[in-house]
C-alpha cells in the first residue's frame, strides 16, 4: 500500500474525533490523510457482525441532542430508531418500577414507590438547573463530585442507589459517581432534551457515514501509525511528512506515541455481554435497571427498539457491567432472571465485548469550560472525548477543534 510522501494535516486513528478533524481539514480545501491501525473505521464506536446480528462495541446510545452530532452528520441518514423515553428498574422486593424522563409519562413517575416524595422533587429540581442553565455556565460552574452535587439536591440513600448510580454508572463508567458535577449536569440536560436513538445498521453507521463524507482515498485501514514527531510521522508502510499531525487515539494509546506530552487517563471499563432468545422479555425498547446494586447496571431488548440487528425473528438482548472481566455466565443468567422476572435457560449467549477503555474519567478538577489543551506544539496536537466531554459531543468537539488548530498553524 502506498502512501503519499507528504501532506498538510495528517490523522492517527479513524475513530469520531478523527473523521470530525479530518473532514473539517477537507473542506478547508487542504490535503488530508488519515491512518488507522484496523481494519475499518470506527474505533469504539463500531459494528460487529456475528451469525446474522448487529453486536456494537459495547452498548452504546446516540443522543440526538448533541449540537455537535447534528452540524457533522446528516440523521436523516442514519435510519434512527428512538427508544421508550424511561427506564424500568427492580429493586429488592422484586417491584418494577417505572421512571420517566418525557412529560407524558411525569403522572406514572409522579406516584412511582421508587422515589421518595424528597427524592421526586429533587430529581425536578435537579433537572430544571441542568435543563434551564445554559450549557456554557454548567461546564464552568463551581465544581464537586457527581455524589456531592446530587445530595445538595436532597438526593441521597436508596433515591440515588436504586435509580441514579445504575442510571449514570452505565452512562459514565463510574459506579462511585466520583465524575464532575460539570459533566454530570451536561449530561442531564441532553438525556432531557433529546431523543435516545439507534442507527438501523449499528452505532458503527455513524463512523461509516462520517467516513463516507470525505474525499476518496483519505482513509487507510490497516495502516498503524508507530512512530510521531514534529512534522513526520512513521507508519508500517512507510514515513508521511505533514505540515501538522493530529493524534486521535485513545487516551492511552494518545499518550504513548506523543511520549509523555500528555497525561495517560485511567479509563472506566465496561463491558457488555449479548443473548439472542425467541421470547422476548419485553417488547418495548425500554432501558431496565438493577436498583439492588447489583453488578449488571442495565439491560435492554435491543431488536425491540430497532428490529434490524436481528436477522431473522429472534431478539438481542445486551446487559452491560461495570469493568473489563466479563461476568461467568451462571451468574449472569441469575442476575438476568432477577431483573426480567423470566428464566433464561433457553437463551443463547452469542457474544461478550469487554472495552477496557470504554471511556475517560472525569473527575474534579477538570478545567473551566471542560475542555483540555489540544495544540501541543510543533505542529502536534490530540484529538478524543478524553480532551473534552466523554461522549459523542466531546469526541466530535474536541477533532474540529483540532483541525481548527491546525489550519491556523498551517496558515
Amino acid at each position: 500500500m502506498s502512501l503519499p510522501d507528504q501532506v498538510d494535516v495528517l490523522v492517527v486513528g479513524a475513530g469520531l474525533a478523527g473523521l470530525n478533524a479530518a473532514r473539517t481539514v477537507a473542506r478547508s480545501g487542504r490535503s488530508v490523510l488519515v491512518c488507522e491501525a484496523s481494519d475499518g473505521v470506527g474505533g469504539r464506536v463500531r459494528t460487529d457482525t456475528v451469525d446474522g446480528f448487529l453486536v456494537d462495541r459495547g452498548f452504546q446510545i446516540l443522543n440526538t441532542s448533541y449540537p455537535a452530532l447534528r452540524a457533522a452528520v446528516d440523521l436523516s441518514a442514519l435510519d434512527l430508531h428512538p427508544f421508550v423515553p424511561g427506564a424500568a428498574v427492580r429493586t429488592e422486593d422484586g417491584t418494577l418500577h417505572h421512571v420517566a424522563r418525557r412529560p407524558s409519562w411525569l403522572p406514572r413517575t409522579a406516584v412511582t414507590r421508587l422515589l421518595s416524595l424528597r427524592g421526586k422533587l429533587g430529581v425536578a429540581a435537579f433537572t430544571a438547573r441542568s435543563v434551564l442553565t445554559p450549557p456554557q455556565r454548567q461546564a464552568a460552574a463551581p465544581e464537586r463530585s457527581a455524589a456531592d452535587d446530587l445530595a445538595r439536591f436532597g438526593l441521597h440513600g436508596a433515591d440515588v442507589d436504586r435509580f441514579l448510580r445504575p442510571f449514570l454508572s452505565g452512562v459514565l463508567g463510574d459506579g462511585e459517581l466520583a465524575t464532575s458535577s460539570r459533566v454530570v449536569s451536561l449530561f442531564w440536560r441532553t438525556f432531557a432534551l433529546g431523543d435516545l436513538t439507534l442507527p438501523g445498521r449499528g452505532i458503527g453507521a455513524m463512523t461509516t457515514h462520517l467516513a463516507a463524507r470525505l474525499p476518496a482515498g483519505t482513509v487507510r485501514l490497516d495502516t498503524p501509525v508507530r512512530a510521531v514527531a514534529p512534522g513526520r510521522v512513521t507508519t508500517d508502510h512507510g514515513p508521511v511528512r505533514a505540515g501538522a499531525v493530529i493524534v486521535a487515539t485513545e487516551g492511552t494509546d494518545a499518550a504513548a506515541l506523543l511520549d509523555g506530552r500528555v497525561e495517560a487517563p485511567r479509563p472506566f471499563a465496561l463491558t457488555s455481554h449479548y443473548h439472542v432468545t425467541d421470547e422476548p422479555p419485553t417488547r418495548r425498547g425500554l432501558l431496565h435497571l438493577d436498583g439492588t446494586g447489583g453488578p449488571i447496571v442495565n439491560t435492554m431488548v435491543l431488536t425491540a427498539a430497532v428490529p434490524s440487528y436481528s436477522p431473522d425473528h429472534r431478539h438481542l438482548v445486551v446487559s452491560t457491567v461495570l469493568g473489563a472481566e466479563p461476568l461467568p455466565e451462571p451468574r449472569l443468567r441469575a442476575e438476568l432472571e432477577r431483573i426480567w422476572g423470566v428464566g433464561t435457560a433457553r437463551w443463547e449467549h452469542l457474544a461478550t465485548r469487554p472495552i477496557p477503555h470504554a471511556l475517560p474519567p472525569a473527575l474534579p478538577p477538570t478545567p473551566a469550560g471542560l475542555r483540555r489543551p489540544v495544540d501541543l506544539g510543533d505542529g502536534l496536537l490530540v484529538a478524543g472525548d478524553h480532551r473534552d466531554t466523554p461522549s459523542v459531543q466531546g469526541a466530535l468537539v474536541s477533532g474540529r477543534r483540532c483541525a481548527q488548530a491546525a489550519l491556523a498553524a498551517l496558515h
